[in-house]
């Protein structure tokens, strides 16, 4: 028997992928979607030679058509604790926690995703992953049968565990175990129209979110939705319109711009689909269930803590302008506002790093060798008073490290357009990153940190590849 390990960031690709082949089946609507983003990224590869440019020296481009993201929500600490696990076989950690508890949404979350750039570049496969607050259920009783409910399911198969428990001895699968791992994994991801709860029940959790009921009314977390990535945004949102797949009428994050920030996202609204309901007499009462959908981001530059104050502040500026959420009605007000008020936030790379808003990769430019600078004294140099004499001079360029995560109002914007939440929730519950972490089973990456890590390996390699003169 081969006994060899393949890497975790083989079996990440290759579970993305089966995994993406799974929801086109699913929800056909999909495969259309990703015809769509390919179309639209080619035209602006082929428009836009400097972005085709940036991607290749980021090597972003390979990734471009592959990449996706995922959600799935969980509804006990022992279900995301295994998840953990579960995802930790594929090379993925949890980073970030995001509270949307504050925006409406019962949950709290992270991104499990691989944490350094090369893995990122091979896979940037990843799942933003919820779990659900039973604390913030204000009906005790409903809250009571919720709990049974999620405490009688088993979302792993038998087989998965084993698997997980023999790569977290062995340090890795063989090819042999990777593929049947692939194959058990998915099916927690798998959608079933059979709920394990009543109609009844199922209709009392609605009634207090859609989100409840989307968690503790079914067999398990089904994916929820899959993401391409597009390099236009706003080309995407026209067509989708005109191809009958009508999105939802805001583009959440920041508004266009030259130079892209963090994270817009957009989605299709979410598919009626039927589903059978299990009455008391072990028999199916037919229903239907609306909770899948299909979304489409854009993602700009990482942001540093200074960049992303100035973002929340010009964010919740806008919003308060516009004096409501929003929505359908206000939508051409809100992107006047939004485009008007971001004005504040500089729209060109160079003025982004010197101002220290925003995170990048540094890399020698090899037309730059005649230039002349002491390299001898690397400390001397790695001062950002030198760093930027060297990008003055031509000697090093400045790439944008792409943002790899979440934003919590955009997520919340996109769950409620998608569970039919005609009413805007409040939960007053504190955020609690440590009852989280608890649940979990570890700590998260904190993403800043990663991001800080990336840019200071890239001037560090940079400075040294100067010095030995490329």
């Amino acid at each position: 028997m081969n006994h060899i390990l393949i890497s975790s960031d083989a079996i990440r690709h290759e579970f993305s992928m089966a995994m993406s082949a799974m929801y086109q089946t699913e929800v056909p609507l999909y495969g259309d979607l990703l015809d769509l983003v390919a179309e639209v990224n080619a035209e602006v590869l082929t428009k836009h030679p400097d972005i085709k440019e940036q991607l290749e020296h980021t090597g972003e481009i390979d990734r471009l058509s592959m990449e996706r993201h995922g959600a799935i929500r969980l509804g006990t600490a022992h279900e995301l604790s295994m998840m953990r696990r579960l995802f930790a076989v594929m090379g993925m950690h949890p980073v970030g926690y995001y509270d949307l508890a504050p925006a409406g949404v019962p949950v709290h979350s992270t991104a499990f995703r691989a944490i350094d750039a090369q893995a990122l570049n091979q896979s940037p496969f990843r799942v933003f992953t919820s779990l659900l607050r039973l604390d913030l259920i204000d009906d005790d009783a409903l809250k009571q049968e919720a709990s049974n409910a999620l405490a009688n399911r088993n979302i792993f198969t038998d087989t998965v565990i084993s698997l997980i428990e023999r790569f977290e001895e062995q340090g890795g699968l063989t090819s042999e175990e990777g593929e049947q791992f692939i194959k058990e994994a998915l099916e927690t991801f798998r959608w079933h129209d059979k709920t394990p709860v009543s109609k009844e029940l199922y209709q009392r959790l609605l009634a207090q979110h859609g989100l409840i009921a989307d968690v503790v009314g079914f067999k398990g977390p089904h994916i929820n939705h899959l993401t391409p990535r597009t390099l236009d945004i706003d080309t995407v949102q026209q067509s989708m319109q005109e191809k009958g797949m009508p999105p939802k009428a805001i583009i959440e994050g920041p508004p266009k711009r030259e130079c892209p920030i963090l994270l817009r996202q957009t989605s299709f609204k979410a598919l009626e689909e039927a589903v059978s309901f299990k009455n008391v007499d072990g028999e199916y009462e037919q229903g239907c269930h609306t909770a899948r959908f299909g979304e489409i981001e854009q993602r700009g530059v990482a942001l540093t803590p200074k960049g992303r104050a100035l973002y929340d502040k010009l964010l919740s500026q806008a919003r308060h302008q516009l004096g409501a959420t929003p929505n359908e009605t206000n939508a051409v007000q809100y992107n006047r506002i939004l485009a008007e008020v971001f004005t504040a936030f500089p729209d060109d790379y160079q003025t982004m790093h010197d101002k220290e808003f925003a995170y990048f990769y540094y890399q020698p430019v090899d037309s730059a060798a005649d230039i002349n600078s002491d390299m001898s004294n690397l400390e001397m140099v790695n001062s950002r008073q030198a760093v930027n004499a060297l990008i003055n001079q031509g000697a090093i360029r400045i790439e944008p490290i792409v943002y790899e995560d979440f934003l919590p109002v955009s997520a919340a914007g996109i769950f409620q357009s998608n569970l039919q939440q005609d009413k805007q929730s409040n939960y007053d519950g504190k955020s609690n990153q440590q009852e989280f972490e608890q649940a979990l089973g570890t700590n998260v990456y904190d993403e800043l940190a990663l991001y800080e890590d990336i840019q200071n390996r890239s001037l560090e390699k940079c400075l040294i590849s100067l010095g030995n003169g490329r």
